[in-house]
């Protein structure tokens, strides 16, 4: 199958895309022996012979990881600044992996790391419509017509956003416990969001891409995806994939999320055991003052990791990488 030099050659971990483009204009990329120089040449990587610098490109196996991102790190594979990335929690891997989407140093929760750019589009690009659910704690109530605004979309600076789907869960003191689902991917578009409607989000954290939901997995923990995982996403990469009209209101949103569906689930079939009415404790933020109570239940989102499929996150010296993926919340 053929596909554009320049990525082919990022998918092999020379490099980004864009560092990928400059080395095929510096004429230092030879295909079958010949130099290619023109941006956008195809190629074919099972069948056509690729060098760079007079050495031999291989095909990178493609590997996925599913992140539980503690408060405090980055979503960024480099970082004049040095402070703790995502990407260093998986130091044993050598391959040139990078997160799909960003969430903001603030927030926490589900991340998806790969080698495999295809299914890193398929994730954040919101053509093809994959949900991302959201648990925020905000602060104050949430009224009727603040949901009503959100959830028909509001206008940032890029323009309007898309419908979302706002369920509240509980009140607690002065916050108000809630999940939201969207399938775009702005920069901190939750948080600014909720601020359009005069909320203030207090902590933020990413329950559920699609049917993947963290399960179990400690914060700053992993474990590798299998295969049948991602074919939520894979069946979007089909050329008879239509998506479908955006949602236009939900009924079930005014109170409690229903007992056969999770309140962290997203649009893909994912169940769970429904919210649990654990308390949210002012106070406790994101830069290691505490984690909320309702971060250390079992239930979708939170809990300890599962001995043996989960390794712990220990920042260290990290690779160069390529572009990042999409923004985050």
């Amino acid at each position: 199958m053929q596909a554009r030099l320049h990525k082919i050659l990022a998918h092999c971990g020379i490099g980004s895309r864009r560092e990928c483009e400059t080395i095929i204009e510096q004429g230092r990329v030879t295909v079958n022996g010949r130099v290619v120089t023109k941006l956008g040449s195809k190629v074919d990587p099972d069948a056509d012979r690729l060098m760079v610098d007079g050495e031999a490109v291989g095909i990178e196996e493609r590997v996925y990881y599913l992140v539980n991102k503690p408060p405090g790190t980055i979503c960024t594979n480099r970082d004049d600044q040095g402070r703790p990335r995502v990407v260093d929690l998986i130091r044993q891997d050598p391959r040139r992996i990078y997160t799909v989407g960003r969430l903001d140093e603030e927030s926490e929760g589900l991340l998806l790391l790969t080698n495999d750019g295809d299914l890193a589009n398929v994730i954040c690009h919101p053509r093809y419509q994959v949900d991302k659910t959201y648990r925020l704690a905000v602060r104050g109530p949430v009224r009727e017509e603040q949901v009503d605004r959100i959830e028909a979309g509001v206008w940032l600076s890029e323009g309007k956003t898309a419908p979302a789907q706002v369920r509240r869960i509980q009140r607690d003191g002065r916050h108000t416990i809630v999940t939201a689902t969207v399938w775009e991917g702005r920069n901190r578009e939750l948080r600014r969001i909720f601020a359009k409607v005069d909320l203030r989000v207090v902590h933020l954290v990413r329950v559920a891409i699609g049917p993947l939901q963290l399960d179990g997995i400690a914060p700053g923990h992993y474990r590798r995806l299998m295969a049948d995982e991602l074919a939520f996403a894979r069946a979007r990469l089909d050329p008879e994939w239509k998506p479908t009209p955006p949602p236009t209101g939900h009924a079930s949103r005014r109170g409690p999320v229903p007992a056969q569906q999770s309140a962290g689930g997203g649009h893909e079939g994912a169940r769970g055991p429904g919210p649990r009415r654990d308390a949210f404790r002012p106070g406790n933020g994101p830069r290691g003052r505490g984690r909320p109570a309702w971060l250390d239940r079992r239930g979708p989102g939170a809990g300890p990791g599962r001995p043996g499929r989960s390794g712990p996150g220990r920042p260290g010296p990290g690779r160069d990488g390529p572009r990042d993926g999409g923004p985050g919340r």
